[in-house]
């Protein structure tokens, strides 16, 4: 493909419309860049060479002009001398020197016209190719605004999965502390009760020997 069809094609392309249909916009935002990069490339360079061209065109120009006026002023001469032969040669090699210039000015204005061309295609290309980086730039925030989200979530759900183990942690303590005061308050009972129950048979026993004193006494 050549290189004005690429840059026409660039041109001409809706970025927003390949993203949008690409699989991986990212990848290929990267590689209109590159190409978009590489077309600059070859037109700058052609740009150089079309301005060489120009440059070269003009010291022709420039000479045959020079030339031409030689030649007018030869042909003035033999004129003055009366060497008509002289004055018709040399308006005869003015003449084939102005056809020259004329072709040479014929091939300045095409140059001219290309470099105009190239330079406002360039300027189209440099948009695009704006567009384009600041595409890509915009996808790299996004993509590290994304991969901040993604790992702040992460880091929220790590995060809530601690403080609700937290939680179930305190739960069971607390459990564990109802169940030994449960236990504790059994374990007091049972202790009073079997006071109560040795008390009793103690004052039984004391009963049963004074009842033993009161009938020797009596007996």
């Amino acid at each position: 493909m050549g290189l004005f069809s690429r840059m026409t094609d660039i041109v001409h392309a809706n970025v927003n419309a390949l993203l949008d249909k690409a699989e991986d916009p990212a990848k290929v935002v990267k590689l209109l860049v590159q190409e978009m990069e590489e077309v600059l490339a070859e037109m700058r360079a052609v740009a150089a060479s079309q301005l060489a061209e120009k440059k070269r065109l003009q010291r022709k120009a420039d000479k045959l002009q020079i030339q031409i006026d030689a030649w007018q002023g030869k042909a003035k001469l033999a004129v003055d001398k009366a060497r008509e032969d002289l004055a018709r040669a040399a308006l005869a090699e003015k003449l084939q020197n102005q056809q020259q210039l004329a072709d040479v000015q014929k091939e300045l204005v095409t140059v001219d016209e290309g470099l105009a061309n190239l330079q406002t295609d360039t300027g189209k290309l440099q948009e695009k190719l704006a567009e384009a980086r600041s595409k890509q730039n915009s996808m790299v925030v996004r993509e590290r605004s994304v991969a901040v989200r993604l790992q702040a979530k992460t880091n929220a759900s790590a995060e809530r999965i601690d403080a609700a183990i937290t939680r179930f942690e305190q739960y069971e303590s607390r459990i564990d502390d109802l169940e030994a005061q449960v236990d504790a308050f059994d374990v007091v009972r049972t202790s009073q009760n079997l006071h109560t129950q040795f008390v009793q048979l103690e004052a039984e026993e004391k009963i049963e020997q004074e009842l033993a004193l009161l009938r020797k006494k009596v007996a």
